[in-house]
């Protein structure tokens, strides 16, 4: 299977963290958006500044699948709102490329990869995996799949345990654990 991973370490997530500090807030801002929040890359490259500045939730219309959505910003992003949207005008993509262009999935893909690489991350990362890690993560922490299944807007509990990487762990680990 060729799909992108969740980064599941909490330790990796740090240091990519890090890695991606030291390159400036907008980095830092695309990888803690897609790790705390679950957007796919189209949902947050399409946020402007007006949709976080000031604000206590986000509200979008998901690109992919047309529906509305709506939660809350978190404690570990909203300074991180303030700080970049500081001074710039409502309409302004959240997200610009140096040529203040609104940032490209390519653009983030490379930034995200090269930032992992840094990291020591062996497996495959793409801009999926930003989402996938919040899944995987949420899940660890609360174990309710039909709460990540609404979030992420999937038909069934199982796919979104296949989708997060959860089944493939509990396959690996029967294997691990079964010895004659």
């Amino acid at each position: 299977m060729n799909t992108v991973e969740p980064i599941r370490n909490i330790e990796d997530l740090k240091k990519i963290e890090r890695i991606l500090k030291r390159q400036g807030l907008r980095n830092l801002l695309l990888f803690t958006v897609g790790t705390n929040c679950g957007l796919r890359i189209s949902d947050i490259l399409n946020l402007n500044v007006a949709d976080v500045r000031h604000r206590d939730y986000i509200d979008i219309i998901e690109r992919k699948t047309n529906k509305a959505k709506r939660f809350p910003i978190n404690s570990k992003l909203k300074p991180m709102f303030a700080k970049i949207t500081y001074n710039r005008r409502g309409d302004e993509p959240l997200f610009t490329s140096i040529f203040n262009n609104r940032m490209e999935r390519t653009q983030c893909y490379r930034i995200i990869n090269k930032a992992c690489k840094k990291a020591g991350i062996q497996y495959k990362i793409g801009t999926h995996t930003l989402r996938k890690t919040f899944g995987y993560h949420h899940y660890q922490k609360y174990k309710d799949v039909v709460m990540l299944q609404k979030i992420f807007n999937h038909s069934a509990p199982q796919i979104t345990l296949r989708y997060i990487g959860i089944e493939q762990d509990k396959i690996d680990e029967s294997y691990s654990n079964f010895i004659l």
